[in-house]
This record gives structure tokens, C-alpha cells and sequence, in this order.
């Protein structure tokens, strides 16, 4: 393996780790300044979890060149967490609802921007 190839696996990893890992500190900061009340236990469980697994998702898309990927993941994300964001509540707002667009926006530009910086990073290291 050359030098070069490594410096860009490197920097792939790099990447990923960064999007997935420091992601979930960013979120997590955005929603408790959003909603700087106690979190509602039950309400969207396993949102940590699939938030590392979009942004390494959307930031691996993005670096191979398919940014379609975006699409995919908030296909796949919204099906999901569909019943949950439907629920009816007496004052006809689902607290699920904002956290679940508040939280995938921030993760999806985070997402989105470490896989811009790292096609850049790639492109200067080629």
C-alpha cells in the first residue's frame, strides 16, 4: 500500500469517526438547547444510536461520491418513526415530532459537512 493510499484510508476514518462520534455531542447539544427541559423517557428510544448509524451513513455516501444517500436514510429514518410521529396528544402535538426533525437536521448538515471537508481533504491529499 503507497503512502498516499494510506494517508487516505486515514483520512476516511478519520472522517467517519468524527461524523459519527463528535455528531452525537453536537445533536445532543442542539436538542438540550432547544429543549433545555428533562427528556421525555420513551419518546424516540434508540435515537443515539441511529443517529451515529445515519451520519456514518450520510458522510461514507457522501465521500464515495453518492449523495443520494441523504434521500435514503431519511426514507428509511421517517418509515421508521413514523407511528411514534403520528401519535396523537391532547394538545394535537406530538413531543416526538420536533425533537425528531430538530435532531435529524442537525445530524444530517454535520453529516453532510464532514463528508464535504473530507472530499476535500481527499482531493488535496491525491
Amino acid at each position: 500500500m503507497s503512502s498516499t493510499t494510506g494517508l487516505q484510508a486515514g483520512v476516511v476514518i478519520a472522517v467517519l469517526l468524527l461524523s459519527a462520534l463528535l455528531g452525537r455531542v453536537i445533536v445532543g447539544a442542539t436538542l438540550r438547547r432547544v429543549e433545555p427541559g428533562p427528556v421525555i423517557p420513551g419518546v424516540l428510544r434508540g435515537g443515539t444510536w441511529i443517529g451515529m448509524l445515519e451520519r456514518f451513513a450520510i458522510t461514507g455516501g457522501v465521500l464515495a461520491g453518492y449523495p443520494e444517500t441523504v434521500a435514503v436514510v431519511l426514507a428509511v429514518k421517517g418509515l421508521g418513526r413514523y407511528p411514534e410521529l403520528r401519535e396523537a396528544h391532547p394538545d394535537k402535538r406530538s413531543p416526538a415530532a420536533e425533537r425528531f426533525i430538530i435532531g435529524t437536521l442537525a445530524s444530517y448538515i454535520w453529516a453532510a459537512l464532514l463528508g464535504v471537508v473530507g472530499v476535500l481533504v481527499l482531493g488535496a491529499v491525491s
